[in-house]
């Protein structure tokens, strides 16, 4: 204890020059959470099984990273020192172990705690430990870290981020801050400082268009998700991402339906964290995860949020500015039916004051019209463009101005 003692008086004295890592999340992160499908019931074989996968389906080459353990990795209490442990029986060979394996495949290892005594599952919070916490992060060389804001009592949710921030930079490894504080304290007007992503809305939930109410909270459907925030991209952008919460593509929706919510992440630059069981991962699931065109949309060098456009008879049009001067479109079918769009490039006005960008169709100016998940050209931008949208689905394309 006289060690740590010395040692926290060290790390204390650098608080003043505090700061987040910057660099670590040019573009939004990639990666996968236990949380979605596995809540508290994970273990050291499934987490080893699923960076295996990453490899054998082709996840790390499509760009996904991270392999997060959430909730639930922890002993019910700290040892006699204070620290966290590892549950022996869930993890045998504790973090380090874990952390090495994933590494040696070329990807990155997160952790899981909260701001408050206890976490939401109730396993030891960092309140109190912040320091401590941080510093055995680094020497299981963790990489990401989702800090959660249950069982925080009067806690002010700014101060207490700032704490853990400060703690991850005196502990001197460079590790990605999660801060899902759910958006109740409106983080995105505090946070480019402190972390490099943050929640804006409560948990996600795998349905389309539903609330699930749970007594005293509710998780939401993808579509109530994406419509909760929708004055706020101006406070996203590299290093500082907003997080509508982790995917639910292969947790039970319909195939359109995972497409139109992968779709919909893609074009509002969130974190493409997936939250399914990736051993058993479909064919369509696969396909939905790994398109790399509509990748592309999300991780794009701009790191422009994009936002809606138009909103006419349950059709919804997003738009989003990309680097070289293209632009991604998605067109939202929210009916029961299929619909078909017509879309008027010259009459629709495409200006996005945040970024400054305006789409000019003019004859000298024609862009091409590639469809994301057809793969294909679609046309010119000099014709209206026409196309019929199952329901709950999305046609996504990306603009390119056309070489004269």
């Amino acid at each position: 204890m006289k060690i740590f003692s010395i040692l926290m008086i060290l790390f204390c004295s650098t608080i003043i020059a505090a700061q987040k890592f910057d660099g670590l999340a040019p573009t939004p992160p990639m990666g996968w959470n236990s949380w979605n499908t596995f809540q508290t019931n994970i273990n050291e074989q499934l987490v080893k099984d699923i960076a295996d996968r990453f490899i054998s389906l082709g996840l790390k080459e499509a760009g996904y990273q991270y392999i997060v353990l959430d909730d639930g990795w922890m002993s019910h209490e700290r040892d006699k020192d204070g620290n966290l442990v590892a549950d022996p029986e869930k993890f045998p060979n504790g973090m380090k172990h874990l952390a090495d394996y994933i590494h040696a495949k070329g990807l990155k290892f997160g952790l899981y705690n909260c701001a408050g005594w206890k976490t939401c599952g109730g396993y030891p919070g960092s309140r109190g430990h912040e320091f401590q916490d941080a510093m055995k992060y680094a020497e299981w060389d963790v990489d990401y870290l989702k800090y959660d804001w249950c069982n925080t009592d009067k806690l002010n949710a700014e101060g207490a981020y700032l704490t853990m921030r400060d703690a991850l930079h005196a502990a001197g490894r460079p590790i990605v801050f999660s801060m899902c504080e759910w958006g109740d304290n409106q983080p995105w007007k505090w946070g480019k400082d402190i972390g490099h992503l943050w929640r804006t809305t409560g948990d996600i939930s795998a349905c389309w268009d539903c609330e699930d109410n749970h007594g005293t909270w509710s998780s939401w459907g993808v579509l109530r998700v994406l419509h909760m925030r929708e004055a706020i991209r101006q406070y996203a952008g590299p290093d500082h991402w907003n997080d509508p919460d982790m995917m639910e593509v292969g947790n039970g929706m319909t195939t359109s339906e995972d497409r139109g919510h992968f779709s919909l992440w893609c074009m509002v630059a969130a974190p493409l964290i997936m939250g399914n069981d990736l051993r058993n991962a479909t064919f369509n699931t696969l396909n939905t995860l790994t398109n790399k065109e509509a990748i592309a949309i999300d991780q794009d060098a701009l790191g422009i949020q994009g936002y809606m456009h138009s909103q006419k008879d349950s059709i919804e049009v997003f738009v989003k500015p990309l680097a070289d001067g293209d632009w991604a479109f998605c067109f939202l079918n929210r009916n029961e039916m299929p619909r078909t769009i017509h879309f008027d490039w010259d009459k629709e006005n495409v200006e996005d004051a945040f970024s400054g960008r305006k789409l000019i169709t003019s004859k000298k100016e024609i862009y091409t019209i590639r469809d994301i998940w057809k793969k294909k050209e679609m046309g010119m931008t000099h014709e209206t463009f026409n196309v019929e949208v199952k329901e709950h689905d999305v046609c996504m394309v990306r603009l390119a101005l056309k070489s004269n």
